[in-house]
């Protein structure tokens, strides 16, 4: 009797395995990013160093201008650096609120009662038909703050709407520091944005609040674990994978439609400055950028991924 001998194969880890499912996952979405998106975003930082001039009779032409357009960007140009840093602080004032209100409302949904269904149906219907609603009572509310209007008459006008004001200054009345305040001020202001804004993150929160081991929470309720205490030692660490994929979307959502992008499509629209608008975007993204890869991690070094 003779024994074949084995033949050898590949031997991969569980975590080599899981890398390569995983890569084969996003295989796709790797090839067009590569085939297309690097493709452009190599035009875009080529154009930042151009002038470019559109001629009905030569069509385009350009002309190296090194460094000019980024220098034009940050010293001569109007509004560009008012704008740059009012939509990076839009966008840092929203990621928290968004994060954190998609995460409460999915707490919220993912319980177990009756009706769940039509009260999921029923909670994200305002979201996508009465948000403009919403924005345009807060708009109102918060001009007739600004004008001086009593209370008397701030709650004549606001009838039949949330009164806004009131709880503005209620936070002044409670002698809350200034930077607080002003960052609860700027978010209510925006809350339309924002309601608009956490329907995907909510749906990908209610996923993974039903992914956690229900033998987690029986656990913490033997141990005698408060709620509380079970939202920050079991929810909260076994969710963070989540939080960190729901930030860099809401970061990227808030980006594209932030004041910087706009002005980048009108110098281009309007102006057919293609070079200074190049280079409006390059800047915008570089920091978009550098401030991702810094919540990432920071929000990576206390997460717990498990299998």
């Amino acid at each position: 009797m003779t024994v074949r001998p084995k033949k050898k194969g590949i031997s991969l880890s569980y975590e080599q395995r899981n890398a390569v499912r995983g890569y084969s996952f996003i295989l796709p979405w790797l090839i067009g990013f590569a085939m297309f998106y690097i493709v452009s975003l190599g035009q875009l930082v080529q154009f930042s160093f151009w002038e470019i001039t559109m001629d009905p009779n030569t069509g385009m032409t350009h002309n190296s201008v090194g460094f000019a357009n980024y220098i034009t960007a940050f010293t001569s140009h109007a509004s560009f650096k008012q704008t740059l840093t009012s939509s990076i602080m839009d966008m840092l004032i929203d990621l928290p609120m968004i994060v954190f209100f998609s995460l409460f409302v999915a707490l919220i949904l993912n319980r177990k009662f009756k009706g769940r269904a039509l009260v999921r149906a029923i909670f994200f219907l305002p979201i996508i038909l009465s948000a403009d609603a919403v924005g345009d009572a807060i708009n109102r509310a918060a001009e007739l703050v600004s004008a001086g209007v009593s209370s008397s008459e701030l709650e004549t006008a606001q009838a039949g709407t949330v009164s806004i004001s009131y709880y503005i200054q209620l936070f002044g009345d409670l002698a809350l520091p200034d930077n607080i305040l002003e960052y609860i001020v700027g978010a209510v202001n925006r809350i339309a944005s924002i309601i608009r804004g956490f329907g995907v993150q909510t749906i990908l929160f209610i996923a993974a609040l039903q992914s956690i081991p229900s033998s987690l929470y029986e656990v913490a309720r033997i141990e005698g674990a408060t709620g509380y205490e079970t939202l920050w030692k079991v929810t909260i660490p076994m969710t963070m994978p989540h939080i960190i994929t729901n930030t860099i979307y809401t970061l990227v959502d808030r980006f594209t439609n932030s004041e910087i992008v706009a002005l980048a499509s009108r110098t281009y629209r309007q102006y057919y400055d293609y070079g200074l608008s190049s280079a409006f975007s390059v800047i915008s993204t570089l920091i978009t950028c550098a401030i991702l890869g810094l919540i990432v991690y920071l929000l990576n070094k206390r997460a717990f991924y498990y299998n």
